[in-house]
This record gives C-alpha cells, sequence and structure tokens, in this order.
C-alpha cells in the first residue's frame, strides 16, 4: 500500500503522550496514516517576523512524521488574512459584498503554495499518494507539477463552491480553475457544488465533462466526485451518553428545569447566519406567548480570525443584538438567550447537545456543517430532539429527517421551532432514526476510505 501525504493548512499534532487533537476529520486522517505511514504536512501557525522561516520541524508519531513550516509576517497577512480569508471565503459562501480583491494578497497566496511546494517535495517519494485539504491550498498541485512530480494528487474541499456567477467575478478565477485541473482527483462537499464546478468549466469554456465522474481542462483529465464528509458517529454518541454524567452537563440540566433547550453551536463567521437566528427566536418568543419563561436558547460561538475587521464587528453585533432580546424578553428569574463566545471542551458540548430539545443549525451557507451532524448523534434514541437545519447547509442534502429551513424567512424558522418543540415523540424518534442511520453508514472514515479508493484505487 502507498505511504500517505496529507497536506492542510493547519495540523492537528498530538499533545505530549501522543493524544490527537479531538475531531472526526483529525481522527480519520490519523488513522489512514497509521495504516499506510506517512506524512502530515502544513503551517505551524507560527510566525518567523520579517526571517525566512527556518527548515521543516519533523514531529515523529508512530508511522506518522507531522512536517510543520513557520511563515513570515508578510505571508500570514497577504496568504491567509488576505486572498484565503478575504476572497475565497466569502466568495464560495456567495458573499461579493465581503470579498476584497487585492494583487499583492493574490501574488501572497500563490507565492505561499509555492512555498510549500519547494518544502514537501524533498519529502515525496515516487509511489506516495498526496491528498490536499481545502481553498488555502488549491494552487498546491500545480507547483509540485512544475517541479516535475508526476504521484497521484487530490484535492478535498470543504467549503461550498459557487455558480459561475459568483465565481466570475473574482478577478483570477481561470487561474484557480486552472490549479484544480493539476489534481486527479476533485472532491466536493455535494453533488450540488460538484454541479456548479463543472458550470464553471462549460461557461468558461476551459474544459468538458466526459462522463463517469471525468473532466477535461487545461489539456489534463481527471475525476470530481461528491464525498460528503461524516463524522465518527458511533464514538460520538457514545461519548454524549457518558457525558451525561460531567458535573457541567449536570449543572446545565439543573439550571434549565422545566424549560425546553435550544442549542446551537457555530464558529463565530458571518456565513453561519447568526443575527437572522436570533431575529428567528425573537420572533419566536413574540408570536409564542405560552413559551415565555418555558425555553431556554444557548448559542456556543467561539471567536474566530479576530484579526479579519469583519470578524471583530460580527462580534459586538451579535454580542448586542442578544443582550437587546434579553433585555427586552427577559424577566428577574429568566434569561431567553445565554450566549457563550468562547469555546467548550468537547465532552460537555456533547452533553448539551443530548440536552437540547432542539438544535438550531441555519447557516446561510455551509459546506457541509457536522454540528447538524453532532447533534443528531448525540441524540437519545429513546427521547430525541428535533433538528432545524438550514437548506444551504451541505448536511442537507443527506439528513432528509430535519426540519428545513430558509434562514432568511425568519418568520419560517420560528415556526419550525415551534413545530420541532411541539413534536410528538413517535415522529421524532422516526426522524432521528432515519438520520443516524444515514449517519452511521456514511461516517467520517467512509468518507476517508471512498476518497481515497477513488484517488488510487
Amino acid at each position: 500500500m502507498s505511504r500517505l501525504v496529507v497536506v492542510s493548512n493547519r495540523v492537528p499534532v498530538p499533545e505530549k503522550g501522543g493524544i490527537a487533537p479531538a475531531g472526526g476529520l483529525a481522527v480519520a486522517l490519523k488513522a489512514a496514516l497509521e495504516e499506510r505511514g506517512g506524512i502530515w504536512m502544513g503551517w505551524s501557525g507560527n510566525s518567523s517576523g520579517a526571517q525566512e522561516p527556518e527548515k521543516l520541524k519533523e514531529i515523529q508519531q508512530g508511522s506518522i512524521t507531522y512536517a510543520l513550516t513557520d511563515l513570515t509576517d508578510t505571508d500570514v497577512e497577504e496568504y491567509y488574512h488576505g486572498f484565503a480569508n478575504r476572497v475565497l471565503w466569502p466568495i464560495c459562501h456567495y458573499r461579493l459584498d465581503l470579498a476584497e480583491y487585492g494583487r499583492k494578497e493574490m501574488a501572497g497566496y500563490f507565492r505561499v503554495n509555492r512555498f510549500f511546494a519547494h518544502r514537501l517535495a524533498p519529502l515525496i517519494k515516487p509511489d506516495d499518494v498526496i491528498w490536499v485539504h481545502d481553498y488555502h491550498l488549491i494552487p498546491l498541485a500545480a507547483e509540485l507539477r512544475q517541479m516535475g512530480l508526476k504521484n497521484k494528487i487530490g484535492f478535498f474541499l470543504h467549503i461550498p463552491w459557487p455558480p459561475a456567477d459568483v465565481l466570475f467575478t473574482m478577478p483570477v478565477h481561470e487561474e484557480i480553475m486552472r490549479g484544480l485541473s493539476h489534481y486527479d482527483l476533485v472532491g466536493f462537499q455535494t453533488d450540488h457544488d460538484l454541479e456548479n464546478f463543472a458550470g464553471c468549466l462549460r461557461r468558461e469554456g476551459i474544459g468538458d465533462e466526459l462522463g463517469d465522474g471525468r473532466f477535461s481542462s487545461h489539456g489534463r483529465t481527471f475525476k470530481g466526485g461528491a464525498y460528503s464528509i461524516g463524522i465518527e458517529t458511533a464514538a460520538f454518541a457514545e461519548f454524549a451518553r457518558k457525558s451525561a454524567t460531567h458535573s457541567m452537563v449536570r449543572k446545565a440540566r439543573e439550571s434549565i428545569k422545566g424549560r425546553s433547550l435550544i442549542i446551537g453551536v457555530d464558529r463565530l463567521d458571518y456565513s453561519k447566519g447568526l443575527t437572522q437566528r436570533i431575529d428567528a427566536f425573537e420572533h419566536f418568543i413574540l408570536t409564542n406567548p405560552a413559551q415565555q419563561g418555558r425555553v431556554t436558547y444557548l448559542q456556543i460561538t467561539p471567536k474566530s480570525r479576530s484579526e479579519v475587521p469583519e470578524y471583530e464587528a460580527m462580534q459586538r453585533t451579535v454580542a448586542e443584538q442578544a443582550g437587546r432580546v434579553n433585555g427586552a424578553l427577559g424577566s428577574v428569574d429568566w434569561v431567553p438567550i445565554r450566549y457563550i463566545n468562547r469555546s467548550v471542551g468537547r465532552p460537555i458540548l456533547a452533553g448539551l447537545y443530548r440536552l437540547g430539545k432542539a438544535g438550531l443549525v441555519t447557516p446561510l451557507r455551509d459546506g457541509m456543517n457536522l454540528v447538524a451532524k453532532e447533534y443528531v448523534a448525540a441524540q437519545d434514541p429513546e427521547d430525541p430532539g428535533a433538528l432545524v437545519l438550514s437548506r444551504f447547509a451541505g448536511a442537507a442534502r443527506q439528513l432528509k429527517g430535519a426540519l428545513l429551513v430558509n434562514p432568511y424567512d425568519i418568520e419560517g424558522t420560528a415556526n419550525a421551532l415551534a413545530r420541532a418543540l411541539s413534536m410528538p415523540l413517535e415522529e421524532r424518534q422516526e426522524r432521528w432514526k432515519l438520520m443516524m442511520d444515514q449517519l452511521l453508514e456514511f461516517d467520517v472514515s467512509r468518507w476517508c476510505r471512498d476518497f481515497l479508493k477513488d484517488l488510487a484505487p
């Protein structure tokens, strides 16, 4: 079996004692790397300031080598904060109004990908299989091909792929499309993303769909496919069951006694629809006065990319909005919205999901959304909660038992919340089982196996 080389912007390096950071993706990729032996390479998260970064730092853990590189301040600003997060991220999430294109940042993005390629290439053996992850590293295969590497190289995009009219607003869209053509397999979260990609090739006249998931573009033939990423379903379900005894989960259960819990968990990001969600909750309370004092909405939202001004402004906006609703609707013994602006440990989170009578997952646009899947997996099979899910999350393509909503429709989302909280037990159980069966079959290990099988059969 060929050795596996994983490349991602950030690398979840095990802590001392070999304990890997939590998270389904890290677990699945680590398992694949352990099975085949290999390398996980990426940015260390550290800056070397104005100095050229020192050589790769390599950490050996069993059969896996973690290879980390620092970046200069300029690299971090132009490649990461600049083009990746202020051009590619907003455009892929259909937010043209937030895309700030600059030639300097674009040049930095391609320069850092070339830098990654030059650091990675000496580590590669002729029969290695290379798997590149996410929007930060789209040009990496082209740089490796330029250096003469003929290895099988796959790419997986964890965020949405937009339709042609959205993508083409980016001045360097053709260079991005050309970069993807240098992979042997390009993976997307959903069939809709794959259709959008095929449409971009056709509309620009730079490629053809050959059938059987094959494409030709820029003189190369490659495969494209939809691979919906999952979670470690069975393990997470067990995790949630055991978390019921955790002291923090017990305190949370006591604090909401006699009230239904609605739970939302999101990174602080404009793609998550947080302001619309709070509006929908407020509308739900105002139109269902009997629920006043009988329901609590817990929104857990860790800070994200605080260095980017849009995120700093959003942090203030969401906090002010939650405060306004609490001030307008709350009482001495009832705070309608509990807003937590920091990370919560995975064991506690699993237990909180299980307490939720409704999971409120309403992004404006999302590649997949694993919170929706974690919420379902965490439920008590005997008395599961109901999931209210945005139709614009990739997870909506799989989770047919969810109540699908348009997050821009405040009244519709409020109505779905009311339905979730009043749903009969039998219907909740049927909907939960439909989703849980899907999650058990298509877990994160299956996602990993399916992609690698198609990349290098």
